[in-house]
């Protein structure tokens, strides 16, 4: 996942509401969203390399979703995949306290990430290189490949994006959150961070829809929870050089069974 977007209660009618872009090596195999048949309730695609997952959701009410830190190469053959974190946490039972105590004795021996986990009513965030961690309070979030909110062009303009999104027609949301996913304009070269890959990765990887020859968005995701619990989950696929691929789609009610009882 390299661009999640999160308004957390942002209104009456929502509990949460998730745009995301998962970036990756067209090489990679993975599977698409779907409920696992070892864990029925679990929503989410596989990585079918590692075998975890970047962003899911359960019938239970649980929520996670993990980016990658972009930073100078460090030697990680030996390091877990990151993937199995938001795996382990929506197919288990531990709260997300517990995870986050854990996140925070253990997540040194992984390589650089980001993680917003919880239950659609109570998230929290973590990454292990940032001193940031904890709840998240209601309102409009970004993550890229640094910290939460950093002020990255794609961060800056989709979170703006969503803003308006949500003040338009009900109607009108998903279609206007899979707008700001599909974006591929590249930003200026004076507002491109410097994450130790060079300017020309840089600007490959500045738009939020990203193509490179190698690299880009695998799948474009949109999640909306309801107030009243309702969940609709929607995946669009792409092919290498960004052509649409496959559209997978679900609607269904949250169980609320794992401990959902609203923000303490």
């Amino acid at each position: 996942m390299c661009l999640l977007l999160l308004a957390i209660r942002p209104d009456p009618r929502y509990s949460l509401v998730v745009a995301a872009n998962r970036d990756e090596m067209y090489a990679r195999p993975a599977a698409p969203l779907g409920f696992w048949e070892q864990s029925p309730g679990l929503l989410a695609g596989r990585d079918l390399e590692a075998g975890g997952t970047w962003l899911g959701l359960t019938r239970g009410g649980r929520f996670a979703a993990l980016t990658n830190f972009r930073e100078k190469a460090r030697d990680g053959r030996d390091a877990p995949s990151r993937g199995t974190l938001v795996a382990e946490f929506l197919s288990g039972r531990q709260d997300a306290p517990s995870f986050l105590d854990r996140l925070r004795a253990e997540g040194n021996r992984f390589r650089g990430f980001s993680m917003v986990f919880g239950t659609v009513e109570r998230l929290f965030y973590f990454s292990n290189r940032e001193a940031r961690s904890g709840p998240l309070e209601p309102g409009l979030y970004g993550l890229s490949n640094g910290p939460l909110d950093a002020p990255w062009p794609k961060v800056s303009a989709s979170k703006e994006r969503l803003r308006a999104a949500m003040a338009g027609p009900n109607g009108q949301l998903r279609a206007g959150l899979f707008t700001l996913l599909s974006d591929r304009s590249a930003a200026p070269d004076s507002e491109l961070p410097d994450t130790g890959v060079g300017l020309e990765w840089e600007r490959l990887l500045s738009p939020c829809f990203v193509v490179t020859p190698v690299h880009g968005t695998r799948c474009s995701t949109v999640v909306m929870i309801t107030s009243q619990g309702g969940a609709y989950v929607e995946e669009r696929s792409f092919d290498s050089g960004g052509a649409p691929g496959t559209v997978r789609r679900f609607e269904f009610e949250l169980t609320l069974s794992e401990g959902v009882q609203g923000p303490a």
